[in-house]
């Protein structure tokens, strides 16, 4: 999950302090743009951003407003590419990246606030008003209640339509068009035609249109602000975790408070009793508990104590601590977190890029279809541009592409906030989508259906003086077994046995002397259990370990590989949704069959080397199905690599978290079922989003040019489009909250009624 360290010899531009490096040679930054306000500004930035020669990566996240670009020429500079954002309009901040930067978004929306208010009293004085010419009053009755209108209508409009006029005005500098354009010039002319019947002494006026128009349309985006920053993934919560500060232990020993984004590795930090944790490290001195639900979803605190690891934003608990850094800022791992998840809100998937290229079309096309429907109106009624402009007006405002743009986002932002909080972190939005298409998942055994943490079984009848010896040679050893052993010698209190001229045989043991006899731990053969043996063999399969002790018979240690919670909750959940669920495991035929045996899974293969998982996943693939692979190993990542889509637990190697398209946090499988069933609703979702839409522009584009739609209404029914597609992807978590569970208790039940399988087995050679 993690990237690759940067060193610190890659020259930098010193001039910024917000730039980061990715890799030698290879700078970062991330921009504020509080200006995004469509796919069709998004779509912009992207495409002037890759244009520069020396930029690899541009990405925009539309629901925090961020900009992450990514070049490589030494000659440029951050600058340069602010620069080149403001020439296409877009007016841009650098901030850190693990800034959580809250107040741009409160400041807009307080400002869209003060805006609807200003509207919302100005239409509602301007439709009081109106009741009196509704009601017949003519000639300089009328005329004044028109000019009234007018002194209310116009500061209203100045004030209120300022987010929609700046918009337009910046992209009109730049040469382009977005959807405030048409919003803006549909708002003006309403209001220059009202002008011009108040000075004619006209009959009609349109300013209580104009000003409900831009009442109505920002009730729809300060509504969609509201919705966007709730249903935003947890990253802004993640950083904000943080805290700003921290309490360095200088080189005389003298306590300083600095910025924690200043920490640097090596630094000694002291975190009180009650403070969060500024970066991540090691404990240098103390012990203390440590919360870290934050990260592994664990209510019941960790106890550490010197050299434990420790992670920022996670809080001390019962006693001050001083800790190493080891990364601090952006490089700490909830800074990562919220990377990857800023990341799979900004990914682009295949529906995405097919949102992108319709919205990018609206501005040329809205422009021409209100031009026809003036000139059309023109033909009919003979001239009469006063007729034509008000179906012309409504055109240009309803057509507005918000709801297509917002189709795909919209859900994929609740999407991965939903997963986030289920314990997944989505590292690649388009894994969401292929998650749903998937009709086969493979698991492999140790780690990920399994803890890959073996306990100690014969705890309740094992020697005490046998275990002590045998803690006494594991200690020296790194094998899951050895410590499996000493971890249960500590909780039964019993101290290692102090064993000299420990060495250790691959393959086959550890050996040592204790109280003048030799001592092995070990293998059967290893240990003279199966002295006609002609090598050593490595048990850690079979988890047994024995212990021999001079002349003495063999003392065994069994061990099991605990199946990690809800496992069998998890296989059922996927069988009962029609997918065929198979081990792909390198573990020995008879362990795999146990543990097949266990979750009722009639295909397993055993025996399988990296390169056979491998085979084995691109013959499936070949032959049509798409499968979703989960695995935890440095054996896993060819395979993770070769799915089609993939998921690994965090507890994986670094390189089957980086193969993997998702990971998840805690010991529990029951995350992969979930994940599917949220790929599934939000697929559902989308394609919901996409068919309302196309029916919306269908109707609405019609009646608009057939005069059927008054601007006023044009405004309601743009809107209401907008919050329609928000609300059907807030919809998500209600479709799976409590279904998931229960879907999957109810496929358990079945699988456990059903009668006795045969079960399908190949041990690989």
């Amino acid at each position: 999950m993690r990237e690759a360290a940067y060193s610190p010899d890659a020259p930098l531009p010193a001039e910024a302090p917000w730039v980061t490096g990715v890799s030698p040679g290879t700078h970062a930054m991330t921009l504020l743009v509080p200006e995004i306000h469509c796919s069709g500004c998004i779509g912009t930035i992207e495409r002037t951003l890759a244009a520069h020669p020396a930029v690899t990566l541009a990405r925009v996240n539309f629901s925090t407003k961020r900009v992450r670009v990514e070049w490589k020429d030494e000659r440029t500079s951050s600058q340069d590419l602010i620069d080149l954002l403001a020439s296409a309009g877009f007016a841009a901040t650098p901030i850190m990246a693990d800034q959580a930067g809250p107040d741009h978004e409160q400041a807009e929306t307080s400002a869209l606030i003060r805006a609807l208010a200003v509207a919302g009293f100005g239409a509602g004085n301007i439709m009081l008003l109106s009741v009196s010419v509704w009601s017949g009053a003519e000639d300089a009755t009328r005329d004044l209640f028109h000019w009234l209108s007018a002194l209310i209508a116009i500061p209203a409009v100045a004030y209120a339509g300022q987010p929609f006029f700046r918009s337009a005005a910046g992209a009109l500098k730049a040469r382009r068009l977005n959807m405030d354009v048409p919003i803006s010039l549909a708002v003006l002319l309403a209001l220059a035609l009202s002008l011009f019947e108040t000075l004619a002494g006209g009959g009609e006026t349109y300013f209580d249109a104009s000003v409900m128009l831009l009442f109505f349309l920002l009730v729809g985006r300060t509504l969609d602000r509201i919705m966007r920053a709730r249903a935003r993934s947890a990253a802004t919560g993640l950083l904000a975790l943080k805290p700003d500060v921290a309490t360095i232990i200088d080189h005389d020993g003298a306590n300083r408070i600095v910025p924690a984004h200043t920490l640097r590795p090596g630094m000694q930090v002291r975190v009180a009793v009650g403070d969060r944790i500024p970066a991540d490290g090691r404990i240098a001195s103390g012990t203390t508990d440590i919360d870290n639900a934050l990260l592994t979803g664990e209510s019941l605190p960790e106890t550490v104590g010197p050299g434990s690891k420790v992670h920022a934003g996670t809080m001390n608990l019962t006693a001050p601590v001083t800790i190493t850094v080891d990364a601090a800022g952006a490089q700490t791992l909830v800074s990562e977190i919220a990377a990857t998840m800023e990341a799979a809100e900004q990914s682009k998937a295949r529906t995405v890029r097919i949102a992108d290229r319709a919205a990018r079309i609206y501005a040329p096309a809205v422009h021409l279809a209100a031009l026809a429907t003036f000139v059309g109106w023109l033909i009919v009624t003979g001239g009469n541009w006063h007729a034509a402009a008000l179906p012309a007006i409504a055109v240009l405002i309803i057509t507005c592409p918000c709801a297509l743009g917002l189709a795909v986002p919209a859900v994929q932002i609740v999407a991965s906030g939903l997963l986030f909080s289920k314990g997944i972190l989505l590292k690649d939005g388009g894994a969401l989508e292929r998650l749903a298409e998937i009709d086969h998942t493979v698991f492999d055994k140790t780690g990920t259906l399994t803890l890959g943490r073996p306990q100690m079984l014969n705890t309740g009848s094992a020697d005490r003086q046998s275990l002590a010896v045998a803690a006494g040679l594991a200690s020296a050893s790194n094998h899951p077994l050895s410590r499996a052993l000493v971890r249960t010698a500590g909780r039964m209190g019993i101290s290692p046995a102090p064993v000299s001229g420990v060495s250790e045989t691959p393959g086959c043991g550890l050996a040592g002397m204790f109280e003048g006899s030799p001592v092995r731990l070990g293998s059967n053969t290893w240990c003279g259990v199966d002295p006609a043996g002609h090598e050593c063999r490595d048990q850690s399969a079979g988890l047994r370990l024995w212990l021999s002790v001079g002349s003495m018979p063999p003392y065994e240690f069994r061990f099991s590989d605990e199946l990690r919670p809800g496992a069998a909750i998890t296989l059922g959940a996927l069988s009962g949704r029609g997918l065929s669920v198979e081990i792909l495991s390198g573990d020995r035929a008879e362990n795999v069959s146990q543990l097949a045996a266990k979750l009722k899974m009639q295909t397993w293969r055993a025996g399988l080397s990296p390169q056979g998982k491998l085979h084995h996943i691109e013959r499936m693939s070949a032959a049509g199905h798409r499968v979703l692979v989960v695995g935890d190993g440095l054996n896993d990542g060819p395979a993770l690599a070769a799915g089609h889509v993939s998921m690994a637990p965090a507890s994986a190697s670094d390189l089957g978290q980086t193969a993997a398209d998702m990971v998840f946090l805690g010991n529990a499988l029951t995350p992969v079922a979930d994940a599917h069933q949220i790929a599934k609703k939000a697929n559902r979702l989308v394609r919901q989003n996409f068919a309302f839409a196309a029916i919306y522009n269908l109707v609405a584009v019609p009646l608009a040019a057939a005069g059927f739609v008054t601007p006023l209404i044009a405004a309601i029914a743009m809107s209401s489009s907008s919050l329609i597609v928000i609300a059907n992807a807030l919809r998500l978590r209600l479709m799976v909250d409590g279904e998931i569970q229960t879907a999957a208790v109810e496929a358990v039940r079945g699988r456990q009624t059903a009668s006795g399988s045969k079960h399908r087995c190949e041990a690989a050679v």
